[in-house]
């Protein structure tokens, strides 16, 4: 099989054809063009349409390397005459609106991201940064819009500092399939009461465990929307009230002994603290 026509097939191609692959500056460059009479698809509506109202210059879109060599797909998009929103760039098969990159680099990217950093990612598929910020963008906002949401039985509320300044967000994580459902800003009453209005009377009343720290607003939000739900705190929190805890004991026997047998509870911190 020709390597042009295994891009055609590996793009999906309907109304456009490979003109032909050539090498150019050590890289691929896959030359595209409409087929006259084919209908072409609005880039808003998406109705499709082969009603033409100009051509446009050239346009360069990476695609994934063949082997070492990098692959450049080479357009002159068309602008559709749509009957529902007038001129319109047509939509192109293989990248989505506005992107220089093809869905399928978009997607290895978006992959790769979950594991190595921005700057990682970018510097292995030898992108900008600012793309790979845009591809998981996308990602995100595409899953959140197509996940389907299971009954929550079990959640877990804390906070993650983000910046200098006592500054934090506010994560829900569903405990039972250990995933992040929703995230907000600060970690205040407000911040408590925009997760409830997004979480929604019926899913609400599903949720049977509540996982936390000892934060106040948090706890006050819980046993409001929450009074079926049983509360748990986490266990860094109750060894660090315990821990707490035992230190202040400790302090206390060091005030009341005195002569020798002082001297012999000295420096016995980390013997009462350690796990035994």
């Amino acid at each position: 099989m020709r390597l042009g026509t295994c891009i055609r097939k590996g793009l999906r191609l309907k109304s456009h054809r490979v003109l032909r692959v050539r090498e150019e500056q050590d890289r691929l460059v896959e030359e595209i063009e409409w087929i006259p009479g084919r209908t072409l698809i609005c880039s808003d509506c998406s109705r499709r349409t082969a009603r033409i109202h100009a051509r446009q210059g050239q346009r360069e879109c990476r695609d994934l390397s063949v082997r070492d060599r990098p692959l450049v797909l080479r357009y002159a998009p068309v602008r559709v005459r749509c009957p529902a929103c007038g001129p319109r760039v047509e939509h192109l098969p293989w990248a989505h609106k506005w992107q220089r990159i093809t869905k399928a680099l978009a997607g290895v990217i978006a992959r790769l991201s979950r594991q190595l950093s921005w700057k990682e990612t970018a510097a292995h598929y030898q992108v900008d940064w600012k793309t790979v910020a845009t591809v998981v963008e996308r990602a995100v906002d595409w899953g959140l819009k197509h996940r389907v949401w299971k009954p929550l039985h079990v959640i877990g509320i804390d906070e993650v500092s983000r910046a200098k300044g006592q500054r934090y967000l506010t994560l829900v994580y569903d405990l039972v399939r250990r995933r992040l459902v929703w995230m907000g800003e600060n970690r205040d009453a407000a911040t408590m009461e925009r997760f409830f209005e997004w979480l929604g009377k019926r899913r609400a009343g599903s949720i049977w465990v509540v996982c936390c720290d000892m934060w106040a607003i948090y706890l006050d939000a819980i046993r409001l929307h929450l009074p079926q739900a049983q509360i748990v705190f986490d266990r860094f929190h109750v060894v660090q009230h315990l821990n707490h805890a035992v230190d202040e004991v400790r302090r206390q026997t060091w005030r009341a002994l005195s002569g020798q047998a002082k001297m012999a509870f000295k420096r016995t911190r980390w013997l009462w603290l350690k796990n035994p």
